[in-house]
């Protein structure tokens, strides 16, 4: 998408075959968006470039430890698997590419003395800045944030390349990196970006965001699952994640995409032009389901290879051991203090931000409001909530709310619900009750997720039996700023917390 230094990549291609890296952090599991880079490296190695793979380990815990410590190891180890099994997805001869962890060489004497070297001269308004897109951003930041664009910088020096090539959200580093490095007598390297797939909720891809992203290793019952739920609105060709998958994965790979569909529809179709694809779409030519369907399809084709690879008892273990599951954790024992089963975490709750379309009065309970909601999927949900006597009707419309989606459906006076606005509640008399508000700029369907907990599936539906989200609710609260919590941990969406008017110290039903 963009070449920061191209007359010094033209004149080194002059003399000798470019030198290149494309690091990774070793944190949340890879997921489809990584075939964009691999497709890419692909490109370099037939070009002739000398490439290196750098697993990106030390950056890994610095990033708000999004990585512990203990399972470092772990997770480098998965993360080359996983690499090395999507590359011979796609073709590309692993014998051409040198793979370097960071702890190989970022703990020498050399090393850390140039990490101290640098914060001498870096400012604290300069690491932020750089690291604003890439490294996670939270209320309190660590200092481990700050160093985290200095260490990317000076990889570029100590692998000895002439570029580094990532996502077009790591500018902001690379510019840090042509700045800074030469500070330290180290020559500008070249930076080649390629664009940021949209996840499938409709802004980035992200590890921590479960529905925007596919796993590599998601079954094929997940994939169908997960593209049935996502954002792909007739004729909408903006933030369109499906599309934009086709456009930046499935075309280069391939040169071609077919959209299957029955014959009463027109039957299959090959495009050979991806515009010629959209332009389709966008006149509503090609329908989302028909869209959705074949993209299942070759994406499985490029999966399949990856999972079979996996599905071997050692990597079985490693991937277990690597990406504990929460929910799956030991249960404190019976008749401790205190106890309660450690797998009740928010994780299981599928929270959503909901786009309110219409709002009217149940036609048999005075006191109910019957929406209509859009959480991203293909139709609207229906949902009962007890909110007449406490929010007008015309706040409720086309504003953003925060949608419990995974509760049982039950009928509320002969309507079926099938979801929970979930709202701020004054402690006090007279009651006072308003719906949470996600951050400003958030899109329909995107996830709520508590600080920490950012990983693991929601469950399917929650068993009332069990009363997961009661369980929860117990320690839900609003702060003193107003911002939703559990446990004292924020509600957020990647754009930021979810808050409430002015309920201080309220709860949250």
């Amino acid at each position: 998408q963009e070449v920061l230094g191209e007359d010094k990549l033209m004149a080194i291609l002059k003399e000798r075959e470019l030198k290149i890296y494309w690091g990774t952090a070793t944190t949340g599991k890879p997921h489809v968006a990584y075939f964009v880079p691999m497709s890419k490296i692909a490109d370099f190695l037939k070009a002739g470039c000398e490439v290196t793979i750098l697993f990106a380990d030390l950056h890994a815990y610095l990033d708000n430890m999004k990585a512990p410590w203990e399972l470092l190891e772990l997770r480098t180890h998965y993360y080359e698997n996983v690499i090395k099994a999507m590359l011979e997805s796609i073709g590309v001869p692993l014998e051409k590419l040198k793979f370097v962890r960071g702890t190989d060489y970022q703990l020498s004497k050399e090393y850390t003395l140039d990490v101290y070297r640098l914060s001498s001269v870096v400012t604290q308004h300069d690491a932020k800045k750089a690291g604003a897109e890439v490294v996670k951003q939270v209320e309190h930041p660590l200092l481990s944030g700050l160093l985290y664009p200095g260490l990317q910088a000076l990889d570029e020096e100590y692998l000895k390349v002439d570029a580094q090539f990532g996502g077009v959200d790591q500018r902001k580093i690379f510019t840090f990196a042509e700045k800074y490095l030469p500070s330290l007598g180290y020559a500008k390297r070249v930076h080649l970006m390629n664009p940021m797939v949209p996840g499938l909720t409709g802004s980035k891809m992200s590890s921590s965001e479960e529905d925007s992203k596919i796993d590599l290793l998601d079954r094929k019952e997940d994939v169908k699952k997960k593209l049935k739920k996502a954002f792909c609105e007739p004729g909408n060709v903006e933030n369109n994640g499906v599309l934009s998958f086709i456009k930046h994965v499935l075309f280069p790979l391939k040169s071609e995409f077919v959209v299957l569909r029955e014959e009463k529809w027109g039957g299959n179709k090959t495009y050979t032009a991806y515009e010629d694809l959209e332009k389709d779409f966008a006149d509503q030519v090609v329908h989302p389901g028909d869209l959705k369907n074949s993209v299942e399809v070759a994406l499985n084709k490029l999966l399949d290879p990856i999972r079979e690879k996996f599905n071997s008892p050692e990597l079985k273990k490693l991937t277990n051991a690597a990406y504990p599951n929460p929910s799956k954790a030991k249960p404190a024992e019976k008749g401790t203090k205190n106890s309660e089963p450690e797998d009740v975490v928010p994780s299981r709750l599928d929270i959503r931000v909901g786009k309110v379309l219409s709002v009217e009065k149940h036609p048999d309970a005075d006191s109910l409001y019957v929406e209509k909601i859009d959480v991203g999927e293909p139709e609207p949900r229906t949902v009962v909530s007890g909110l007449v006597q406490f929010v007008p009707k015309e706040q409720l419309q086309d504003r953003l709310v925060v949608l419990l989606c995974n509760l049982k459906p039950q009928k509320m006076r002969g309507v079926e619900s099938q979801g929970m606005v979930l709202c701020a509640s004054s402690v006090g008399e007279p009651r006072q009750v308003e719906p949470l508000d996600p951050p400003a700029g958030c899109c329909a369907g995107e996830r709520v997720y508590v600080e920490g907990y950012e990983g693991g599936e929601p469950d399917d539906e929650l068993k009332p039996k069990k009363k997961v989200f009661e369980k929860l609710q117990a320690d839900f609260r609003i702060s003193e700023d107003c911002v939703a919590q559990w446990k004292q941990k924020n509600f957020l969406t990647k754009l930021g917390r979810v808050s409430c008017k002015s309920l201080k110290g309220g709860s949250i039903s």
